[in-house]
Parts: structure tokens; C-alpha cells; sequence
């Protein structure tokens, strides 16, 4: 018992411990560049944003602008545009869809400089519809449980899109404050910075509400960068962080970030009683 209650007071205490830490980033390659590129199976013009990393926390990325962005497969080529122009999102025609047994290269052509990184798709699979219940206090509703965050063979990102906008009550309201997305990952690891995580705010939604539930299929590569950049991000601060380190990419040197191609399946559903 004396060893359980001295057990308590030291995690009370370290959980009760701040301490102010100064944001010191030195001047970074400014021929470094930012990737987020993901292609998809769903035919539509889709987008790979470059930017240039920034210093500072709140700072502002400075848009690649004016590249050239292609990419291939052993037989085809596709030439992104930059859209719009001086935006530093570069994409595809409207016609686009990424498939299955092809690796999708990405070149970019920035000044002198060329970075690439290779991907390829993993098959998606179908799933049940997430559970959601009615909030303790109120009428509200919440998400109760999209997936396991465990998955050692099919790891994968969930992206949950809520829109009450067309619900009676809420049709006179600001529409940007009646939407909300929500993404949660199944990873093939269990770290302990994810069992102690931060709590996140919950979001609540009123009856009639529209949710969208997509999973993106990740290959292996790609579900070690969410794990490394969550280990930097949404699971710092809990109980027992991390080292501050590099996140892995699949891009050549000189660029950062990470350029995916998934499988994506998707269910809808109307939240009632």
C-alpha cells in the first residue's frame, strides 16, 4: 500500500509540473521544402502543397511558388498546376485516380534544386460504422469509438467529417461553427506517450447530424511518419513525453514531410436517437 500511495504522489506531482520552455530554432537550408502530398483512389483533381519550413511556432509558411511538379508511373505522366497561382498547392488534372500495383513518383523542380520521394498503395478495406452516444448534460451527441489505435497488419488514418448545417434548429447559425472533422489513426505500435496523451477537447453535435467516416489505408512507411510526427505533436505534453527528434520521410534530401498514396473507403450515416 505504501508503495502504491508513494506512486500516486509522484505521478500527481510530474503531472502538476510546468515548465516554460523558450522556442530557440536556428536558421534553417532556405532551399529546404515542406511536402504534403497524398493521391487517393477517388478520381478527382487532387493536391500536393509545398511550402518552406518555418522558425518559429505561429509563424507563416512561405509558399513554394512557381515549381515544377510531375508525376509518373512506368506509363503515364501527369503535370500538376499550380493552383492558384503563387499558392504553393500544385494539382492534378480532374481526371486523376490512383491505383493499385502502381508506384507513383513525385518530382519536384524548384530553382536548381530536385527532390522526389516513390510511393505506392496498399489495398483499403471495408469497415463497421464508428458508435457514437448522447453527452451526460445535454442533448448533445459525441463519437464513442471509431477503431482500435492498435493495428499491427492494417494500419490506417480515420477521417470523421460532421455537418449539422441542415439540422432545423441550426439553420440560421454561422455554418463554419456547425461542421467539424476529426482524424484518428490505427497503428501498427503502442507507445506509451499515446496511452497518456493529452486529453482533446470533445466535440458535440445535435441529432440529424451528417457523419462522414473515410479510412485511408497507410503502408507501412507511411504509418511510421503519423506515428514520429504524433510523438512530436498531439502526444506531447502528457505524462510521460519524448525526446524531441527528426521525423521521418520518404522525400530526398533537402525536403521534409511526406508524399502517401491510399486506398480510401467511405460510409455515411445520420445521427438519431
Amino acid at each position: 500500500m505504501k508503495r502504491i500511495f508513494i506512486y500516486l504522489v509522484f505521478s500527481l506531482s510530474m503531472a502538476a509540473c510546468v515548465k516554460q520552455v523558450s522556442w530557440d530554432v536556428p536558421g534553417g537550408d532556405s532551399n529546404m521544402i515542406a511536402v504534403d502530398g497524398l493521391l487517393t483512389n477517388e478520381r478527382k483533381s487532387q493536391t500536393i502543397v509545398i511550402n518552406h519550413p518555418v522558425n518559429g511556432l505561429n509563424d507563416t509558411a512561405i509558399p513554394v511558388r512557381g515549381a515544377t511538379v510531375i508525376i509518373h508511373t512506368a506509363d503515364s505522366v501527369w503535370n500538376l498546376s499550380e493552383e492558384p497561382a503563387g499558392s504553393g498547392k500544385y494539382k492534378t488534372p480532374s481526371t486523376f485516380i490512383a491505383i493499385l500495383n502502381k508506384t507513383y513518383t513525385l518530382n519536384i523542380y524548384s530553382g536548381s534544386n530536385v527532390y522526389s520521394a516513390k510511393a505506392a498503395m496498399v489495398p483499403g478495406l471495408v469497415f463497421p460504422q464508428l458508435a457514437y452516444a448522447q453527452n451526460d448534460n445535454d442533448t448533445l451527441y459525441h463519437i464513442e469509438y471509431i477503431a482500435s489505435g492498435f493495428s499491427r497488419s492494417e494500419p490506417a488514418m480515420w477521417e470523421v467529417l460532421l455537418d449539422w448545417t441542415k439540422v432545423p434548429a441550426y439553420l440560421q447559425a454561422d455554418t463554419s461553427k456547425c461542421k467539424a472533422r476529426l482524424l484518428f489513426y490505427s497503428l501498427p505500435t503502442l507507445d506509451v506517450s499515446e496511452i497518456f496523451a493529452p486529453v482533446v477537447e470533445q466535440v458535440s453535435f445535435p441529432k440529424g447530424t451528417k457523419i462522414t467516416e473515410r479510412r485511408y489505408s497507410l503502408a507501412p512507411q507511411h504509418a511510421e511518419f503519423i506515428r514520429e510526427m504524433l510523438l512530436e505533436t498531439s502526444w506531447q505534453g502528457g505524462l510521460f513525453p519524448t525526446v524531441a527528434a527528426n521525423v521521418s520521410t520518404n522525400l530526398s534530401a533537402g525536403a521534409v514531410g511526406f508524399f502517401g498514396v491510399c486506398s480510401v473507403n467511405e460510409l455515411s450515416m445520420i445521427v438519431a436517437k
